[in-house]
């Protein structure tokens, strides 16, 4: 088992059309630790997003290499590296990519279902998920019978729920209000504390970012401590 959760080395991602030729990413390295919390920062289009897709599978670096936990990403096949998001990472996103047909518990409860858990057990774990996020009283209720911070606390409940290694977040509070979002924080790290999971956040919120354990600026394409 590696020390780190995720390691990446001398990432590049590039974009070409035409003539245009564009560095987002140039040598961009990385190494998170169990249990840690990461806040990335940086100015909008810097390329924070670019690197949490990557740092997650999502996407293939131009150069460089990414590892979850000490596995290559860039060795695997599109269901291979599934499987390994499946296992050790959780997404949130600024938006929360709840499906609309299905109830929260349902939402939650997705990913187990597609690991092939237990149908019965998955919504057990799903609607305890909620529970520890405030959300009992919403568990048969869809996105839109739910206000913008419930969902979002569901989306984190989603990608908790398989307790996977590292959360990528990307502008988790973005849409939030003020207590809606203090609320998001106070939850990511009680659940930081409780089981070890870590946090790898983009975010332009300064209160978000002063209580990770680092705090990395993206510039030119860098990462700066």
């Amino acid at each position: 088992m590696s020390d780190y959760i995720i390691e990446c080395q001398g990432l590049v991602k590039s974009f070409s059309e035409g003539r245009l030729h564009v560095d987002v990413l140039r040598d961009a390295s990385l190494h998170i630790g169990r249990g840690e919390r990461v806040a990335i920062i940086g100015r909008s289009g810097a390329g924070k997003s670019t690197l949490l897709h990557l740092l997650g599978g999502l996407d293939i670096p131009s150069a460089g290499q990414v590892l979850i936990n000490g596995k290559d990403m860039a060795k695997l096949n599109a269901a291979q590296r599934g499987q390994l998001r499946n296992q050790y990472l959780g997404f949130v996103y600024q938006f929360h990519h709840l499906l609309p047909e299905f109830t929260a518990v349902e939402n939650v409860g997705m990913p187990l279902m597609i690991r092939g858990d237990d149908p019965d057990k998955a919504m057990q774990q799903a609607a305890a998920m909620l529970q520890r996020v405030g959300l009992e009283h919403r568990l048969h209720h869809k996105p839109g019978e739910m206000s913008g911070g419930e969902r979002q606390r569901a989306a984190v409940a989603r990608a908790l729920v398989t307790r996977p290694a590292c959360v990528l977040a990307d502008e988790p509070t973005g849409n939030l209000d003020t207590r809606n979002a203090e609320q998001v924080h106070e939850l990511m790290l009680e659940l930081n504390k409780e089981i070890r999971t870590s946090f790898v956040v983009v975010t332009h919120d300064e209160t978000l970012a002063a209580r990770m354990d680092r705090v990395l600026t993206l510039d030119d394409g860098q990462l700066r401590e």
